[in-house]
C-alpha cells in the first residue's frame, strides 16, 4: 500500500513581482474599452495600447478544465459510494473494530486505488501532469 504518487514537486523560480495600477474611467469611457477590447481581458488590451503591439497575453498557470472528464471523475464517485465506505472504516479503526482480514485489507486496496485513479483523471481534466504541478 506504498504505492501512491507523490504529491510533492519543484519550487518554482521566483519571478518579479507585477504592480497593480489604477486608472479612472467614466462608465462611458470604461464601455468604449470594453467595446474596443474584444474577446482581449481589458488589463492586457490596455498595456498593449500604452506599451506597444508586442505586448501578449501570459500564459496563465490556471489550468484548462476538461468537461467530459470531469463529469467522468463526478459520476464515478456518485456511483462509488467510497465516501461512505471510507468514513466507515474510518470510524470502525477509531473505535477498535475493524478485522484485519484479508478482505478488508482488499477493500482498503480497492478503495485507496479507486481514490487514486479518480485523481489522476481530476489532474488529466484539468490539464496537469501526473505529479499534480504545471
Amino acid at each position: 500500500m506504498d504505492d501512491y504518487p507523490k504529491l510533492g514537486g519543484k519550487r518554482r523560480k521566483s519571478r518579479p513581482e507585477a504592480k497593480n495600477f489604477t486608472l479612472r474611467l467614466t462608465d462611458d469611457e470604461k464601455r468604449l474599452l470594453i467595446e474596443r477590447a474584444g474577446d482581449v481581458p481589458l488589463g492586457i488590451y490596455i498595456r498593449g495600447l500604452i506599451l506597444g503591439a508586442d505586448v501578449r497575453q501570459k500564459r496563465r498557470s490556471a489550468p484548462l478544465k476538461d468537461d467530459t472528464a470531469l463529469a467522468q471523475v463526478l459520476a464515478l464517485l456518485g456511483q462509488s459510494r467510497l465516501s461512505s465506505n471510507l468514513n466507515q472504516l474510518a470510524k470502525a479503526v477509531h473505535i477498535g473494530a475493524l478485522p484485519v482480514t484479508p478482505e478488508t485489507e482488499s477493500e482498503i486496496v480497492a478503495a485507496c486505488a479507486a481514490v487514486s485513479a479518480m485523481r489522476l483523471d481530476l489532474l488529466a481534466a484539468l490539464g496537469l501532469p501526473e505529479g499534480g504541478r504545471a
